[in-house]
C-alpha cells in the first residue's frame, strides 16, 4: 500500500476557512481505482501556524499516481478554492509519500 500526505501550515485565524474548504469540496476520491481512505488531520498550533495534513491511503503507488494524472484530480483541485481571497497558508503544502512496509491493526476495533 501507499500513503500520500500533504502538510499545510495554516495562518493563525484561518483554521475555520481552511476546514470549510475541505468540508465543502468535491473530492472524487471514491471513484478512483485503488483508493482506500482519506483523513484530514489537525496538528499542533505554534506561534505562526496550525499544522494540518491530508492523508490518503492507496492500494499502491501506481494507483496514487493514476489519481494525480486524472481528470477527477484536476476537477477536485480546481474547486478547492478559498473564498476569502487571501492565502490561508505559510508557503506551499509539502507532499510526502510513503510505501507501507509493515502494518498492524487490532482485530476487534471498528474503523
Amino acid at each position: 500500500m501507499f500513503i500520500a500526505m500533504n502538510r499545510f501550515q495554516v495562518k493563525p485565524g484561518s483554521e475555520a476557512a481552511f476546514e470549510k474548504v475541505w468540508a465543502t469540496r468535491e473530492s472524487y476520491l471514491g471513484t478512483m481505482p485503488g483508493f482506500i481512505e482519506f483523513h484530514l488531520l489537525k496538528g499542533p498550533t505554534s506561534e505562526d501556524h496550525t499544522l494540518y495534513a491530508s492523508h490518503t491511503t492507496w492500494a499502491d503507488r501506481a494507483a496514487f499516481e493514476g489519481w494525480t494524472k486524472s481528470e477527477a484530480f484536476r476537477q477536485a483541485h480546481a474547486r478547492a478554492d478559498n473564498q476569502t481571497g487571501e492565502s490561508l497558508y505559510l508557503g506551499h503544502p509539502k507532499f510526502e509519500g510513503f510505501e507501507i512496509i509493515q502494518s498492524e491493526r487490532k482485530s476487534d476495533v471498528a474503523a
